[in-house]
């Protein structure tokens, strides 16, 4: 009857710890990426007595020892996906797993609240571990901002004009054209249209006037038949700064420009042009293919890379660490892969994935673990009674 006892006690301590993992997911109902444990048990068997049945067969008696809590299963289902307000704040509609380097070694997350850490790496907020990107050559790397807080000037070299500069005007101008020199410097131009007619017809004379409205340069724009003409439709200037170097651009009317009449109305404008002056960084997002992608305050955009998605063949094998994070030392080696990649679903930026605890599913377990308690415990109350009788029968005799 002490195995009884010895029985009852394994039931007491398996179910103990399978509460352990139902009170674990319990508390855990509001942390972002956590996944549920499903507690499991394994029947227990030390051994079998044999007993001599009919001639020439043996019969075999097996006497269980007990239930042992075996193991318990990550379940991981998709959380609810919540949006944020972050912008590097990141979850994942599907399978597969963001990946954060500490060090040389990967840890790996569902989701994750990122910035810009001192050091200039896009760090994890919880825990200081590193974003992995995927390089050129599919390696990992983490992603530092490093000389990307600012975005160099570029010179413009080219105005490009469309509609109509009627030949009913008597004069047109263009005001507050913005132009960068080489160093970012921003220079405002007036660009002025003045009939030639008199001499040739279809002829303009074209003056390119600074800030100041000092005249910079003049030139000649000729149409022929409402078309400018093939060699005339481009007029060059070049502005001069203390701080810069000259700065030489071209007006382009060869496209999408005409001359017809129009009464004293004209529509030309400027359609394009390049060029733009130093700019600050002043966001970043995550695209639907995972790049992360800056913006500039000068409307200019660069990308530091494709975010690291990993793929198991066994998620099973991944071992829970605290803050939403899995260690695979364990696990067959990941498959690395992008957004939308073979293995992984698709990376979403300004959302973060919720727990999958399921109160309905948890305090059914909790019952079931509760009512085998509560049945081993008997079990050891009804040994130790047949055990008291034992002794009392004893005494009697």
């Amino acid at each position: 009857m002490l195995e009884s006892i010895y029985i009852g006690m394994s039931g007491l301590t398996a179910y103990a710890k399978g509460l352990q993992t139902i009170s674990n997911n319990v508390a855990n109902l509001n942390t972002a990426g956590f996944k549920t444990s499903t507690p499991g048990f394994a029947d227990l068997y030390y051994g079998q007595q044999f007993a001599r049945g009919e001639p020439g067969a043996m019969n075999t008696t097996q006497f269980g020892s007990g239930v042992e809590y075996g193991y318990s299963s990550l379940n991981f289902a998709q959380g609810d996906l919540r949006v944020s307000n972050g912008q590097l704040d990141l979850a994942i509609q599907g399978k597969g797993f963001l990946t954060l380097l500490d060090g040389d070694t990967a840890r790996y997350a569902r989701t994750g609240q990122f910035a810009v850490g001192n050091d200039g790496f896009i760090e994890d907020k919880a825990t200081g571990l590193k974003l992995a990107a995927l390089t050129a050559s599919g390696s990992l790397g983490p992603i530092s901002l490093a000389g990307k807080q600012i975005s160099p000037p570029q010179a413009t070299t080219v105005i490009r004009f469309s509609d109509n500069l009627s030949t009913g005007s008597t004069s047109f101008s263009i005001p507050d054209v913005d132009v960068f020199d080489a160093n970012g410097g921003k220079h405002t131009l007036t660009i002025a249209f003045a009939p030639d007619s008199s001499i040739v017809p279809g002829r303009w004379q074209v003056t390119v006037s600074d800030e100041n409205n000092i005249p910079v340069q003049q030139g000649t724009l000729q149409f022929n038949g409402g078309i400018p003409e093939p060699g005339r439709d481009r007029i060059d200037f070049t502005l001069t700064s203390a701080d810069a170097p000259p700065l030489t651009v071209t007006l382009d009317f060869s496209t999408g420009v005409t001359g017809f009449s129009a009464g004293s109305f004209s529509s030309l404008r400027v359609s394009d042009k390049d060029g733009y002056g130093t700019g600050t960084l002043s966001s970043m997002n995550v695209d639907v293919d995972g790049r992360l992608v800056l913006q500039y305050s000068n409307g200019q955009t660069d990308e530091l890379g494709t975010i690291a998605l990993a793929s198991f063949a066994n998620p099973q094998q991944l071992v829970q660490q605290g803050n939403g994070l899995f260690d695979a030392s364990h696990a067959s080696p990941p498959q690395y892969r992008t957004s939308n990649g073979a293995g992984v679903g698709q990376l979403l930026a300004g959302a973060t994935e919720a727990s999958n605890v399921d109160l309905s599913t948890e305090f059914g377990q909790l019952i079931l673990i509760q009512r085998g308690f509560q049945a081993s415990s008997q079990v050891i109350s009804t040994a130790n009674e047949m055990i008291m009788q034992l002794f009392q029968m004893r005494g009697q005799g």
